[in-house]
This record gives C-alpha cells, structure tokens and sequence, in this order.
C-alpha cells in the first residue's frame, strides 16, 4: 500500500463532509479516484472490468462518472489496486453509497430528460457558469412566464400540467444564484433573443425587467452581443462552460440540441470553446453598456 492510500484522499473527505452537486458530481469525484488508483496500480481497464465482473466499457463508464457505482464493485475495485487501509475503503465506500441517492431534481423525472440531469448536477456544483445564448434568455435567468412560454413552444403537445411542472423545474434551478456559495454566472446573450417576443410584450417586459434585477447580483454578470457586430466567434448554437473549484472536476462544455446534449471535457475541446467565450465577451457590449440596452428595451416595451 502506498502512502497516499495509507489516509484518507482530501477530495473524498472534502465531498463526504461538505456534498455539493448531487449524485452526478460525487460519480465524477469517484470515478477519477478509482481511475488514479487503477492506473497507480499498473492494471488495464480490461483487468478491472474482470474483476467486477464487466467489461473495460463498464470501467471506463464508471470512471468518467456516467454511471453509478455499486458498493460490491468498489470493494472488489480496492482490493485490486491494493487499497486495504480501513479507513480509506470506508471513505470510498460511503462515497459510493452517495452516488445513488437521488438529487432533489429527480422529483421532476416525469418532465425531465435523463441528458439533462447531467446538466443541472453539474450546475450544482459549478463555481463559474460561462453561457452564451442565441434564440432564449438563459434558463437560469427566465421568469417564470418567461419559461411557460418557452416550454410551450418546445413541447406543444404537452398537458398544462406538465408544462407548469417544466416552468417549477426551472425556477427550482435558479434557486442555486442566490445561495451563500453562490456560483458566477457570465451570460452573453444575443439581441435577437431579447427583441423576440415571445410570450407577447407583457411577458417580455417582465423578463427585461427581471434581467436588470439579476444584474445587479454580485456574482451576475450580463452582455449583449448586438446585432451590429455581424458574424459572431460561435456561429451556431448556445454554448455552456462549467468550471468547479474541485480539481478532480474538469471544465465541462455543454452544447444543447433539440434533443440530446453533447457533454465535452478532453481538454482541446474545452480550450476552443473558451477561446470562442472569450471572443464573444470582447466582441459584446461591456456590462453597463448591456444594462442600457435593456433600459431601452424595456421603454419600448412598456
């Protein structure tokens, strides 16, 4: 056994003592602690998928943190990679235990895509939320009429029920903005989003209104990138980057589609998209300048 494995790993105590993020953050957490092991150890993927009984596409799932662990595969994990200290097989154990409670989010399933669950675990536990959007306000930032509306559009088919229970879901999320460990949150949002109507001009309104409010919070910072500018560095979609103060959690790029969402962490995908993030920042309007657009929006409006 080595010395590392001879106390208990900082990050596992960090996240047993203090948990933030839900589930999705601790199988990460997790996930890379048995991958530093595994790899300490000198043992293919092969070998420990074998060893619990699955295949190397099993470990590799588990690793990244896609699935949750069983406490009998963690067990038989650490005894692979040698780890007989009681206490840090307790610690990993628990950990393991944790990845299957369920996060507060799963009270929405009925109304939830599983792609997403990632997302709002993520979001959880995010120190810095970069995001840029085109067609909508972002979903941290919507009002409640706001969100009616969008969820209206995107899934005309659904009950009102169902459609309040997308709107709850959403104001449940921003919830996260105003806690004591709040995360910063850097929005770019392009001017088309804001001069749609949608919702009618009353909804609008009290969104524009609402973005001026959220403004002002100390960890919120808003842009607008204007029409004026032209061609813009993302040339599509909307772009999220999520950045965690845990150093076992990577910058995570969330890219939404109609759909599905693509979740990227290799470290050249990540590095292009903040350099695009940066563009767009340098290319928008500063923050006041933002604040002025949306009072004159709001006038328009009113």
């Amino acid at each position: 056994m080595t010395a590392a494995q001879s106390s208990s790993d900082p990050s596992l105590r960090r996240y047993l003592e203090h948990p933030r993020g839900g589930p999705t953050v601790l199988r990460i957490v997790l996930g890379t602690q048995l991958r530093r092991l595994r790899e300490g150890a000198g043992i293919t993927r092969e070998a420990a998928g074998e060893a619990i009984r699955g295949s190397h596409a099993k470990i590799s799932r588990l690793e990244l943190g896609r699935v949750s662990c069983k406490e009998r595969d963690v067990a038989d994990l650490l005894t692979l990679y040698h780890v007989t200290d009681e206490a840090v097989r307790d610690d990993f154990l628990k950990l393991a235990r944790r990845t299957s409670s369920p996060g507060w989010w799963h009270q929405y399933n009925d109304v939830l895509p599983g792609w997403f669950e990632t997302h709002i675990g993520l979001e959880e536990a995010a120190s810095v939320i970069r995001t840029y959007e085109v067609q909508f306000v972002p979903g941290l930032l919507q009002t409640p009429d706001y969100a009616r509306a969008v969820a209206q559009l995107g899934h005309p088919r659904s009950s009102p029920e169902e459609i309040e229970r997308r709107v709850q879901l959403r104001v449940q999320r921003q919830e996260l903005l105003t806690v004591s460990d709040a995360p910063r949150v850097w929005a770019v949002i392009d001017e088309a989003s804001l001069r749609r109507p949608l919702g009618g001009p009353e909804v609008m309104a009290g969104q524009l209104r609402h973005l001026l409010t959220m403004a002002g919070l100390p960890n919120v910072t808003l842009q607008i990138a204007p029409f004026s500018l032209g061609g813009l560095a993302a040339a599509g979609g909307p772009i999220t980057i999520l950045r965690f103060l845990e150093p076992d959690l990577p910058d995570i790029v969330y890219l939404e589609q109609l759909t599905s969402a693509l979740y990227l962490d290799k470290r050249d995908d990540v590095d292009h998209y903040l350099a695009v993030m940066d563009r767009l920042s340098a290319q928008s309007e500063s923050p006041r300048e933002s604040l002025a657009i949306l009072e004159r929006l709001l006038k328009q409006e009113d």
